[in-house]
């Protein structure tokens, strides 16, 4: 290995982290572009030159610029991702999704969690901009109510695909489940159980997976000739497992209890389980109960919950697929979503 020169040693010290070709080049005495040359091994570079150039890169454990080489060349390669947050299985699943379509398309993907708030969001935005991501996908924040600071990103011809949760707009991309659809299933099958006074545990309304949900179950009860009870349906800020708790203590107080339970997240629903455990109140066969993402603690508990699977790798390949297509199509591409069909598993918290 080359021992560098002791007038260098000085030097060395300072790149003990990470060295640029111009540190490089000071210490060898040698212009940064045959600095470059020599590590992208052109062939007007003498083999002793590269030999000399490699050995102090790796004493000063110099590691290329990728992402530099990459916008030099007009490309980044990157693609950022925005997320509400990365507990539980559905936004991972969704991530690990991305990446495997994203890699074989040859990027690298950038990730960021809003946390749920909108301000964390909107930095979000600058950073992956700041970065020069080819793309940004994105799943809104729960305290996000309107879109102004995604304008930046359409006004540099960025391409912007929306997951999940998505403006109720015309005008932009994005992939979705039929939430509809998967809360109308799920009421249904609760229904065709016998149950007749079903609770909802709704999310935020202003979120377009919720209040498509909330639309959901109303609309099952509609076809089975069921009016909406208002005391039945409780409306949650966030859903976790103390509010599903919560809400389950107040119901079991009405004059009339339920006889079941859809929850718009499979969360509150385990909370209200932990309810009717405690009181001994029997699942399914005094208060049936089916949840919403199919997270993997449902076939863990007992009994086993019913839920609405929410295809989130699917979610993601589709997403990368959408941003892949308005690539190649920058110009004349018109705003497309993508809506995948809801999968309904049938456990044992709801057979009766």
């Amino acid at each position: 290995m080359l021992t560098l020169p002791h007038t260098h040693n000085a030097v060395a010290q300072k790149y003990n982290k990470r060295a640029s070709i111009t540190d490089l080049a000071k210490i060898l005495n040698l212009s940064p572009s045959t600095i470059s040359r020599a590590l992208n091994g052109h062939a007007d570079i003498s083999e002793a030159t590269k030999q000399r150039v490699w050995e102090v890169a790796k004493e000063l454990n110099y590691q290329p610029n990728h992402l530099a080489a990459a916008l030099r060349r007009g490309r980044s390669n990157m693609l950022g991702v925005i997320v509400p947050h990365i507990n539980g299985h559905f936004f991972p699943s969704i991530m690990h999704g991305i990446e495997t379509v994203a890699s074989k398309a040859g990027f690298n993907v950038m990730i960021c969690q809003s946390n749920e708030d909108v301000q964390r969001e909107k930095n979000n935005i600058d950073a992956l901009l700041n970065a020069q991501v080819e793309g940004i996908l994105v799943s809104l924040a729960r305290t996000t109510h309107d879109f102004q600071h995604f304008e930046k990103v359409r006004q540099q011809n960025i391409p912007l695909v929306f997951f999940d949760r998505m403006p109720e707009v015309s005008n932009v991309s994005g992939v979705v489940l039929d939430d509809h659809q998967g809360a109308y299933m799920a009421v249904r099958h609760l229904l065709e159980q016998g149950c007749r006074r079903i609770a909802h545990f709704a999310g935020p309304q202003h979120l377009n997976i919720y209040s498509n949900r909330h639309k959901g179950y109303l609309n099952a009860l509609q076809a089975f000739g069921l009016p909406h009870d208002e005391q039945l349906m409780h409306f949650l800020p966030k859903l976790q497992q103390g509010a599903g708790e919560q809400a389950m203590r107040e119901l079991l107080q009405l004059p009339e209890p339920p006889d079941a339970i859809f929850g718009s997240g499979d969360i509150p629903v385990a909370g209200a389980l932990e309810v009717l455990h405690a009181q001994g109140i029997r699942v399914p066969e005094d208060i049936a109960l089916a949840g919403f993402s199919n997270e993997p603690f449902t076939t863990l508990t007992t009994p086993k919950l019913t839920s609405v699977d929410q295809r989130g790798e699917q979610m993601g390949h589709s997403a990368v697929q959408l941003f892949l297509q308005m690539l190649k199509r920058s110009d004349n591409f018109a705003p497309h979503r993508v809506v995948l069909k809801p999968q309904l598993h049938i456990r044992e918290s709801s057979m009766r």
